[in-house]
């Protein structure tokens, strides 16, 4: 009998970021209240743009090249509140502000 092929941690958090695009807002939340390492914001990005047709498909409709984009995202990334503010837009989603 041959055995199921397993995915990586990541593929499966794509694939739900895909199916489940409450779950892609709430998942971006969450990273954004991680105060410990704001790398994890710059991750999450990169997950959900995956989701969403890959890297330079989001690069396309947020007017960035594809190559700075995934600099941006990576773990070392140190995007412009510009980048970021366009990536969520072209992944469907918003960054917001409320009081603490």
């Amino acid at each position: 009998m041959k055995k199921p092929a397993s995915i990586s941690h990541n593929e499966s958090i794509i694939r739900e970021l895909r199916d489940d695009p409450k779950f892609a807002a709430e998942y971006l939340r969450a990273a954004l209240e991680d105060e410990d390492d704001p790398r994890v914001l710059l991750i999450v990005l990169r997950q959900i743009a995956e989701s969403r047709g890959g890297i330079a498909k989001v690069a396309k409709a947020a007017g960035i090249e594809r190559e700075s984009l995934y600099r941006a995202l990576s773990a070392k990334g140190n995007p412009r509140l510009s980048t970021l503010v366009a990536v969520t837009k072209a992944i469907g989603l918003k960054l917001t502000v409320e009081a603490a």
